[in-house]
Order: structure tokens, then C-alpha cells, then sequence
């Protein structure tokens, strides 16, 4: 009977730091998300918003995306390209409140979700081209994986204004959340593998350079002496092998307690080079949506939400993470 009180014990324990930790997660992802809508009150926005729609029909996108692009942006036109310009920062305001004190959740996260698909399906152009020189399927996507894993950590039940009634976390909606993880950085490593990229990623990071502070330019620079010192074409090849190795353990489910420090490093390394922090922070550079502290950051804060997982639930309850 001692035995059961300190093991019903530990199992709470354990439950109420994980909520702790995906309560601190939303709200980075929260302070991330009000950093954007800041950014965003920039003019330049608001009077670039209309333009940035043409990532829907830029050379190398198929026939029915460049037709959907330009529906979508007849109909931003007729609306009024400043008023939703306006609004979707009205939006982003509303979510951000929401993420950094619960409230509203897990409905506003909802449409967290759907915004960001659409941004992804117009200013983001649906990640593509994918052609020569594809990397990845753009930002927003990540984004809108983020507010599920919100909804689906039932993240709001830690450090949270919310008072919606605590419930058991479901073990197979982060496993799917996983996996949809895994499926994306699989996207990303089947692009590294294309023979453009690995003989051509140091280029990415001198793309990074023009506009930067001088600090982060000097940092990008230091770090392509050292690739060009080493190898760039083994670099590339070393790029493509870690984000496969990381899509591989994410899809399995296995080795998780390595795999996500391993994949916030190397996110880390991306988002502070070849995305220059997520600079330059320029009139107009604010004009698509979710550019403005880059991509990868934001697969770190993915991580950061599988780690309170992982961390913070005992392996029986995970069902299925193996000896995650």
C-alpha cells in the first residue's frame, strides 16, 4: 500500500511538472509570436502585404496554385489589401495574448492552426517552388504544427489565466504530433539530399549576409571560413545526414531523449546562420508572415514541446515512444 501512495505520488508529481512545461513552452512560443506581431506594425508591412501573394505564382509553381494565388489575391484587393493587412495583426495580437496567458485556448489555438495554413497556402506560397534550390516547405507550416501541439499537450493547463477544467492527456495525439514532426524534417532532409544542395550549401549562409548586423555577419562569416576550411561539399553532406537521422528517430519514436537535444542544436546552428538570427530586421523584410525570427527557431520550440513529453511522462503512459 506504501508502495502505491508514493508511486500514485511520483506519477502527480511527474504530471504537474509536465504541465509546468508546456506551460512554459506556449508562452516562449507566445513571446516568439508577439515578437512577429510587433514587427508587423512596421508600415512597410501593411503596404507590402498585397505583393508578398505573388510567391503563389513565381516562376517554377504549378498551374493551380498560381490560379489560387491570384483568387486569393483578387479577393485581399476587394477587400482591401491594408484593412486585412491590419486585421491579420489584429489577429496575430489576439493570438498572442492567448498563447502567453491560456486564455481562449484551445479554440484560439484552433485558429492558430488554420491562419497559419493559410498564410502558408498564399504569402507563403505553399513552401515552394520546389525546384533547384528547395530547402524546406517554407515557415508557416511550423507555425500551425506548433499551435497543435498547443491544443494537443493541452498546454494551457500550466502557468495559465485559463480555467478550463483539467482532463488526461491523450498519449496517441502526441505521437501524432511526433510524427507530423517527422514527416516535416523528412520533407527537409529529402531536399538536402538533392545534388544542388550538396554541392551548394555554404551558399545559403552567404545569402544570409547582405543587410545583417555586423556582429551576425561576422559570426556567418567565421562559421563559412570553417566550412570552406573543412569541406563545403562535406558539409552538405553532413546537413542532409542529420536531418535524416533526426526525421528517422522523430518517425520511430525511438531514442527521443538524445534525438531532441540533438534536434535543437542543430536548429539552433541553422536559424543562427543560414537564417542570420532571423535579421535583417528591415522596412519591408517584415512583409511575409513568420519570416521575422526565421524558421527554425520555431523547430526548436517543436522540440521544446516533445521534450515536456518525453521528459516529464512516465514511459507506460507514453504507449508507443518505445525507449524514448
Amino acid at each position: 500500500m506504501v508502495l502505491f501512495r508514493d508511486t500514485m505520488k511520483s506519477s502527480m508529481s511527474m504530471e504537474h511538472k509536465r504541465r509546468l512545461a508546456f506551460g512554459v513552452v506556449r508562452i516562449v512560443f507566445g513571446l516568439v509570436w508577439l515578437i512577429n506581431t510587433w514587427l508587423q506594425f512596421n508600415p512597410a508591412y501593411a503596404a507590402h502585404f498585397l505583393g508578398s501573394f505573388n510567391a503563389d505564382w513565381v516562376s517554377g509553381q504549378p498551374d493551380w496554385i498560381i490560379q489560387y494565388g491570384h483568387w486569393m489575391a483578387n479577393l485581399v484587393q476587394h477587400i482591401g489589401p491594408q484593412s486585412v493587412a491590419y486585421g491579420t495583426v489584429g489577429l496575430d495580437a489576439i493570438l498572442a495574448v492567448a498563447l502567453i496567458s491560456g486564455l481562449g485556448l484551445p479554440f484560439l489555438a484552433g485558429v492558430g492552426v488554420l491562419y497559419n495554413l493559410w498564410l502558408w497556402s498564399t504569402v507563403g506560397g505553399f513552401g515552394g517552388p520546389y525546384t533547384q534550390g528547395a530547402t524546406d516547405p517554407g515557415t508557416a507550416i511550423i507555425y500551425a504544427l506548433c499551435f497543435v501541439y498547443v491544443i494537443w499537450s493541452r498546454s494551457w493547463e500550466g502557468l495559465s489565466l485559463s480555467k478550463v477544467p483539467h482532463k488526461p492527456l491523450y498519449a496517441p495525439a502526441m505521437h501524432t504530433a511526433r510524427i507530423l514532426f517527422g514527416l516535416l524534417w523528412a520533407f527537409d532532409a529529402f531536399w538536402k539530399w538533392q545534388p544542388y544542395f550538396l554541392h551548394n550549401a555554404v551558399t545559403y549562409l552567404q545569402q544570409a549576409l547582405p543587410g545583417e548586423p555586423v556582429w551576425i555577419a561576422a559570426y556567418i562569416s567565421f562559421v563559412i571560413a570553417v566550412i570552406n576550411l573543412a569541406g563545403p561539399v562535406l558539409f552538405g553532406y553532413v546537413a542532409a545526414i542529420m536531418e535524416s537521422i533526426i526525421a528517422f528517430f522523430l518517425l520511430i519514436g525511438r531514442g527521443m531523449r538524445w534525438i531532441i537535444p540533438v534536434g535543437i542544436a542543430y536548429s539552433f546552428g541553422v536559424w543562427t546562420t543560414a537564417e542570420g538570427w532571423g535579421a535583417p530586421y528591415l522596412p519591408g523584410s517584415t512583409a511575409n508572415k513568420g519570416d521575422e525570427l526565421g524558421t527554425t527557431n520555431i523547430y526548436i520550440i517543436a522540440f521544446l514541446f516533445l521534450a515536456a513529453w518525453v521528459y516529464f511522462t512516465p514511459r507506460a503512459q507514453r504507449r508507443g515512444d518505445g525507449d524514448a
